[in-house]
């Protein structure tokens, strides 16, 4: 594992998930933009994280200015707007790294599987794009409940899926870099698992009354 420091963009960091995660990574020391068609959205978001950061460190800018200057993209965005906001970004993701939050939540029964035919959205994401974009699937699982408390650890583990080895090495950095675990999780066909396993998690939320049920992978050697 590198310590490798990358340039972030953020592309639904107006969010609380997005938000959460781009604040841990820009504390950890990556340079981070928060993307939002409305540049002055982006920048009032960036304005609010660095406060809780403490320093002026992360950016907010128009999306496709975000993801042009950035190693590697987020997108956590709702999946009703997961395909044509990443397809309208498709030319500046060319060569990087997308890292896809996505999870096909379709309300009002968010508390239900419903995966699209293909079994994956985020596979569907990567066919669409195409091989010039290596899309991983990562972060579904964790809760947006604590993430912007830096001193809060989160007990959840990170399942990285995606075709390419090292983009998945890459993400598996990230989650470490957020205060969780990445877990090498295999190919991207694999993200099934993870985009089912969020609706079980808001069902268990429910019927237990916590805000953050999340998942732990037993018998992995310490790091």
């Amino acid at each position: 594992m590198t310590n490798e420091r990358f340039t972030l963009a953020v592309i639904g960091g107006t969010g609380a998930e997005g938000g959460g995660l781009a604040l841990r990574w820009a504390h950890a020391g990556h340079k981070v933009i928060i993307g939002s068609r409305q540049p002055e959205k982006a920048e009032e978001a960036a304005k609010q994280l660095n406060v809780l950061l403490g320093s002026d460190a992360i950016q907010g800018m128009e999306s496709r200015a975000a993801v042009a200057a950035a190693d590697i993209a987020v997108l956590a965005v709702p999946f009703a707007a997961q395909q044509a906001t990443a397809l309208g970004l498709a030319e500046v993701l060319a060569g990087k790294i997308l890292v896809d939050v996505t999870v096909p939540l379709m309300p009002p029964k968010v508390s239900q599987v419903q995966l699209p035919a293909s079994g994956s959205c985020v596979v569907d994401l990567q066919q669409a794009l195409g091989d010039g974009v290596r899309v991983v699937s990562a972060f579904q699982n964790v809760s947006a409940h604590k993430l912007k408390d830096l001193n809060y650890q989160i007990a959840c583990d990170v399942l990285v899926c995606a075709n390419d080895k090292a983009a998945r090495q890459s993400v598996i950095q990230l989650a470490g870099d957020a205060g969780l675990r990445g877990v090498d999780a295999g190919v991207l066909a694999n993200s099934t698992v993870a985009e089912s396993l969020t609706s079980v998690l808001i069902w268990i939320n429910r019927t237990y009354k916590i805000p953050d049920a999340g998942i732990s992978i037993t018998g992995l050697p310490a790091v």
